[in-house]
């Protein structure tokens, strides 16, 4: 079996994605830093105030944080070099991190659902001046938090997932400040769990989402933008010396480094270093591919040939 040589574009895509990875490291970490800072007077706000939508937040805050410094771990330890056990590193952290994020979304949609059933079956005063006020100073932590996010990759799933756990307190946020305005207005206490409802469902779909594409990727999936059918014809029409491409085997280490495995069966007389390096050049040119291993055969496979 032959390894495909580096390359200097792949080389330069490698210290790329080291950087990028330093960059999301402080992002996570300045916007845990802001959340946990907020958390405990979101906690003694709600409680004060009585005010569910408060508490939802804050609790969604506090596995925030949690979730925030899981996501920092994962690009501290996914920096770590490759060794005899994992030979591949622990970039596959990461998605593990997104994973356990999502699941925890998950949870905090359930808690917010039951407590705001209870809410509307039994109403509980709530002090709509002092709920407005955290929501604000809530409001204006959170897009902070989801500034510095956002500025990272969008494409790595642990940035997503950190992102996606403020965006729900974001989100929280705002439906707390308008069901205080209700509240200080009216009087009418019900907006306080309608309006974490309506905010659950919203994290709701995001999560499953995130748990969804998470779990495509530790179950070795597939890259959704790549079609191996079309993989094996066009790396027909692109080398020809090409005969037949088979047993290609494609998956994900992280949502931005694709791998590949693959037979490629060449016609009697073809230089194999040449053929090699056309795979080679067609798998990143055409499809974004600069980690593969590819066998080189000249008469037919002994396998199944999927």
């Amino acid at each position: 079996m032959a390894r495909l040589s580096g390359t200097t574009e792949t080389r330069v895509q490698v210290h790329g994605h080291g950087r990028a990875a330093a960059d999301n490291e402080r992002r996570v970490l300045y916007a845990m830093l802001l959340t946990g800072g907020f958390m405990v007077a979101e906690v003694v706000g709600g409680i004060a105030a009585g005010s569910l939508a408060l508490l939802a937040d804050a609790g969604h805050m506090l596995t925030d944080c949690a979730a925030l410094a899981l996501a920092w771990m994962a690009f501290r330890i996914g920096r770590r070099p490759q060794d005899a056990r994992r030979t591949y590193g622990y970039h596959r952290f990461q998605v593990l991190a997104a994973f356990v994020n999502g699941l925890s979304l998950i949870a905090i949609v359930l808690w917010i659902a039951i407590e705001a059933v209870r809410r509307l079956l039994a109403p509980v005063e709530v002090l709509g001046g002092l709920m407005l006020a955290i929501a604000v100073l809530g409001l204006l932590v959170n897009l902070a938090a989801f500034w510095i996010l956002h500025g990272g990759d969008r494409e790595n799933l642990n940035i997503r997932g950190a992102a996606l756990h403020v965006m729900g307190d974001l989100l929280g946020s705002i439906a707390t400040i308008v069901a205080a305005l209700v509240i200080f207005w009216t009087g009418w206490m019900p907006i306080d769990p309608l309006l974490s409802l309506f905010v659950a469902l919203l994290i709701l779909r995001s999560a499953w989402l995130l748990v969804r594409r998470s779990s495509h990727i530790l179950l070795e999936g597939t890259p959704d933008w790549l079609d191996v059918d079309e993989l094996r014809r066009s790396l027909a029409e692109a080398v020809p010396a090409v005969e037949d491409v088979h047993h290609v085997h494609a998956w994900m280490l992280t949502s931005e480094r694709p791998l590949l495995t693959m037979h490629a069966r060449v016609q009697a007389g073809a230089d194999h270093d040449q053929v090699l390096k056309a795979i080679q050049q067609a798998l990143l040119r055409d499809h974004g591919i600069d980690h593969a291993t590819i066998q080189i055969e000249r008469a037919g496979c002994t396998g199944d040939g999927r």
